[in-house]
């Protein structure tokens, strides 16, 4: 192999290295541990940190997983490929979000949910999509969208929805929050809102 790409030494492949780095002392570094002491040393070092209220937004919020996401996630019969040229979307996966849409759509009492799109913002530009279709009947295609809404959201938003003939109106804010009794006169097919908002 070295032949082929014409050098001589292993150390050739890696001669743009100093060689002060290469030589370095390691004698400050410990020798190393098990895995279970190392996360024991890290999980008390972690129990230091204060945590406080997280304000951060723009999408960076506490997110909080039952425990039991990760006992269904993680049985075989939800990550198992139900074709082989289809590996990305298991039966168990589709299974999955088949009950959660259902359940959803109970919760809310709307008359569709889906769950089947990879992240938000295309989820949201669906959503919109989805609205106007099941009121195709409605007088018009405009769509009031909150201006609390996170900004890469919306520009996917108006990347997708607005060549088909999809009106988009900014829902101004107050503070950070939508007034809802100041939602405009017009005919609209949906409202848009984000919870919790970017702010």
């Amino acid at each position: 192999m070295l032949a082929a790409i014409g050098v001589s030494s292993t150390d050739d492949l890696f001669d743009e290295i100093p060689a002060e780095l290469l030589n370095a002392d390691l004698s400050g570094i410990p020798q190393g541990m098990s895995e279970m002491a190392m996360l024991r040393i890290l999980s008390e070092r972690a129990s230091r940190d204060e945590m406080g209220a997280c304000f951060l937004g723009a999408g960076c919020y506490d997110h909080y997983i039952p425990a039991a996401v990760w006992d269904i996630t993680s049985r075989g019969e939800y990550y198992t490929a139900y074709t082989p040229y289809q590996a990305e979307a298991s039966q168990g996966n589709l299974q999955l979000m088949y009950e959660f849409q259902t359940m959803i759509a109970s919760l809310t009492g709307m008359e569709v949910a889906n769950a089947s799109v990879y992240d938000g913002a295309s989820g949201l530009a669906e959503a919109i999509l989805m609205a106007v279709r099941i009121k195709r009947r409605a007088p018009n295609r405009t769509v009031l969208c909150a201006a609390t809404l996170n900004p890469l959201y919306k520009q996917t938003v108006e990347t997708l929805v607005t060549s088909q003939g999809i009106e988009l109106l900014d829902l101004a804010t107050e503070n950070g929050v939508c007034p809802i009794e100041q939602l405009p006169d017009t005919e609209f097919v949906a409202l848009v809102i984000q919870q919790p908002n970017f702010f």
